[in-house]
């Protein structure tokens, strides 16, 4: 009998079923460090039942078996974004609210697009929308502040969010239906920014502060929040990502992921993290989802079993939580948003509760403070296995380097970030010392930490490919500067783990996922490119992902290679410009 067609029943477990499909010829990077390289893999049920050369591949193809020739293309695992918001960065785009529609804006731009916007949509309804920038008010020596936009559209409620999301600019009417006043106090997380000689507040909202202003908005609607999300996964299949975080949720977004994971079009393992403080809008169901109704939403592709907690706030409003002062300044150490015994008393009760806590520091006081935090948790609750995560990490004490080994504490960093990025504004903003230890992927992998990449969309591209090519150049890939950003570049090798197995650990699912191996979940990606063959710089960025494979299931299919009818959630074409 043809060894083609003698096989048994793929019901019976192991290798000797018969293949679903096999992909053959291929340059196949795997991340197993036992076998780095392989030639061809074959596909059952999801996982990988054979890795290894085109020979070993003959037993497993059976008549109903699909065989594609990959004719030598680069062949690497599913890669993981671990921090973006794709609802912050569309669902107000389709939800019509205003869009300044340009990087950055003047002043007299932000004017007009409010005043059109005002135009098109009449009545005394909000004004809504993004962005502002502060620093091209300054540059225009123009104050970004209620009395501007009073001066622009008074008689109805104006909100307008700063690019960095670190802040919002609103006008008289906007903090009157907000209830904000001289005697509003700050919240914890957050702070009104005040005239100091009559403590009215000036119409800069900081951080949490201007959740209390979309607290007295209606909220997003459940139509743009699908779209944005069903969009969001389409844009991050097509770039190659399989697994992905979309950190600060409320039970309303929680709603939309639902819906479309139960349409089937959910392309990406999803972990969704539970906004603990109103820091961008209100979360008033959040102790019941933390107590428990997170399970509710759980499914293959979607969990909720996390927690977002802003421990401080950015460098650009200068209220990240440093370890000492800012430069040019005696005391200021930026914002802690959380006493310190708040931190610990929750992040214990999470870890306990085996909810993971995704922190938001950008100072280096702030990580330090969290790092303290999980080891009073270990002590406390011995080792429950709950990851939890560093946010952002833009800068870390030295000493806190081996900690993030020892307490099992994911360092996420945001490398898309760094580019477009002015190495002088940086400079000026943090100080030489502290951007000389700036997203420090090196050194938490030097003491064998766990590093992963965020793009942290929209406050930078959702294009992972940018921050894998920032992460081993620590220059800029579209050339507007030159010269190496600040801090030691990572090989290309440590890149596609950080990109890759990390993630896949940061979720919890390294034993499942993250490389491509017997047993484990079949997600892979196909390159238009070696990434072993090019110049990392310039190379990297703009890689073209020609097919993704989640579970076997094809969810990017760029050239059509895959009938459609097989895989339903299959995306195909070109992919929309975020």
């Amino acid at each position: 009998m043809d060894k083609h067609t003698d096989y048994r029943s793929s019901n019976i477990p192991g290798a000797l079923g018969a293949a679903d499909l096999v992909l053959t010829n291929g340059r196949i990077y795997t991340v197993d460090e036992a076998k780095p390289w392989a030639e061809a893999v074959a596909i059952r049920g999801g996982h990988f039942i054979a890795v290894g050369s085109n020979a070993e591949m003959d037993d497993l193809i059976g008549p109903r078996t699909e065989v594609r020739d990959l004719k030598g293309r680069f062949v690497m695992p599913g890669i993981y974004d671990m921090h973006t918001h794709p609802d912050l960065k569309l669902a107000p785009g389709y939800a019509g609210y205003l869009e300044v529609g340009v990087e950055d804006p003047t002043p007299a731009q932000v004017r007009q697009a409010i005043l059109d916007y005002a135009a098109a949509h009449p009545g005394d309804g909000w004004v809504y929308g993004q962005y502002f920038v502060r620093y091209t008010f300054k540059q225009a020596g123009l104050v970004a502040d209620r009395d501007w936009l009073d001066s622009v559209l008074p008689d109805r409620p104006v909100a307008i969010l700063d690019r960095s999301w670190g802040c919002m600019m609103v006008n008289s009417r906007a903090l009157e239906l907000a209830g904000i006043d001289r005697d509003t106090p700050d919240p914890r997380h957050g702070y009104i920014e005040r005239d100091s000689v009559t403590g009215e507040p000036t119409g800069i909202l900081v951080d949490g502060a201007y959740a209390m202003v979309h607290a007295a908005m209606p909220p997003t609607p459940q139509h743009a929040l699908k779209r944005a999300y069903r969009e969001g996964v389409w844009f991050q299949s097509g770039h190659g990502v399989v697994g992905t975080k979309y950190v600060h949720v409320c039970e309303h977004r929680l709603n939309a992921l639902k819906s479309i994971d139960q349409a089937g079009e959910l392309s990406v393992r999803v972990e969704a993290a539970i906004s603990w403080q109103d820091d961008i809008f209100p979360v008033k169901r959040r102790w019941e989802l933390l107590a428990g109704e997170r399970h509710y939403y759980r499914s293959a592709r979607l969990n909720a079993n996390a927690v977002k907690f802003h421990f401080d706030g950015t460098h650009e409003s200068r209220s990240s939580y440093l370890s000492s002062a800012w430069p040019g300044d005696s005391s200021w150490r930026g914002h802690l948003n959380l006493t310190p015994e708040h931190i610990t008393d929750m992040v214990v009760d999470m870890d306990r509760k085996g909810i993971r806590v995704i922190a938001h520091c950008t100072g280096d006081g702030a990580s330090d403070l969290f790092l303290d935090a999980v080891a009073e948790a270990r002590r406390r609750n011995g080792d429950s296995g709950v990851r939890h995560q560093c946010a952002h990490s833009t800068t870390l004490l030295d000493a806190n380097l081996p900690r993030f080994a020892e307490l099992k504490v994911t360092a996420e960093f945001s490398p898309v970030g760094w580019f477009p990025s002015s190495f002088a504004y940086a400079r000026a903003v943090f100080g030489e010392d502290r951007m000389q230890r700036a997203y420090n992927f090196k050194g938490v992998l030097e003491q064998g930490g766990v590093a992963v990449m965020g793009t942290d969309w929209p406050v930078s591209s959702i294009n992972p490919w940018i921050g894998f090519e920032a992460m081993v150049t620590r220059e800029n890939p579209f050339g507007e500067e030159a010269g190496r950003f600040y801090g030691e570049p990572i090989s290309l090798e440590q890149a596609i783990r950080v990109m890759t197995l990390n993630g896949a650990w940061c979720m919890g699912i390294d034993d499942k996922a993250g490389s491509i191996q017997v047993g484990k979940s079949a997600d892979l990606i196909v390159l238009d490119r070696n990434l072993f063959e090019v110049s990392p710089k310039g190379n990297i960025h703009n890689t073209q992902v020609q097919l993704t494979l989640l579970e076997g299931e094809v969810t990017w299919d760029r050239h059509g290679e895959f009938d459609d009818s097989r895989h339903a959630a299959t995306w195909r074409g070109e992919l929309p410009n975020f």
